[in-house]
């Protein structure tokens, strides 16, 4: 009896592949903040693969720290979905709340208008990003977005088969997970957070 070849989509060909930091570069970049709120924002975006508007409407409700997961309520036709929460971003989250004391959401933008707590804006990610990325002695254009990436290929390298990276990503077509496929036959695993490997 023939066994049944599973089709996966062709990936467009003048697709441009994303910028992707290495293990030594995720590490530096999470070093390289002064404040512990910016090292948990590029450790939330690595970490979780999480897009910046999605950071930024995290409330504190989302984080479940028994579960070791996060909750990401859909928005623009996506689907709620959960990620695996990080050990080491647990700790550093349940350290800034003690410190921080965010209202509403995770994170609190500076300005809050007529008292009323407001979440980090994609603005706020830019410029953290901004500030930290020269410090790392990459030549690469990195972006929040390019966590995201980074995020997707690394669980790829580490044997997160692309059905798991799609749910992780939250994307609703398995094209859009196929351009991070760049090694074939990709031995199906449990999920987690990347930056659990990063340390072991």
């Amino acid at each position: 009896m023939e066994a049944k070849r599973v089709a996966l989509p062709q990936i467009k060909r003048d697709l441009k592949l994303p910028t992707v930091l290495s293990q030594e570069e995720v590490k530096r970049f999470l070093k390289a903040p002064k404040y512990l709120k910016h090292r948990l924002i590029i450790g939330m975006l690595y970490g979780c693969g999480l897009r910046s508007y999605e950071l930024c409407n995290l409330k504190l409700a989302d984080i479940d720290f028994d579960r070791r997961t996060v909750f990401i309520p859909k928005k623009k036709g996506k689907i709620d979905r959960y990620v695996p929460l990080s050990k080491y971003l647990a700790r550093g989250l349940k350290k800034y709340i003690r410190t921080e004391n965010p209202q509403g959401y995770l994170f609190n933008s500076q300005v809050t208008k007529d008292g009323v707590a407001r979440g980090l804006t994609t603005n706020g990610i830019r410029w953290v990003i901004k500030e930290n990325r020269s410090k790392i002695g990459s030549s690469k254009k990195i972006t929040a977005h390019t966590l995201r990436h980074t995020f997707a290929t690394h669980l790829l390298e580490y044997g997160v088969d692309i059905v798991s990276l799609k749910e992780l990503l939250g994307h609703a077509h398995i094209e859009m997970t196929l351009t991070y496929l760049h090694v074939a036959n990709l031995p199906s695993g449990s999920k987690f957070s990347p930056l659990d490997k990063l340390y072991d």
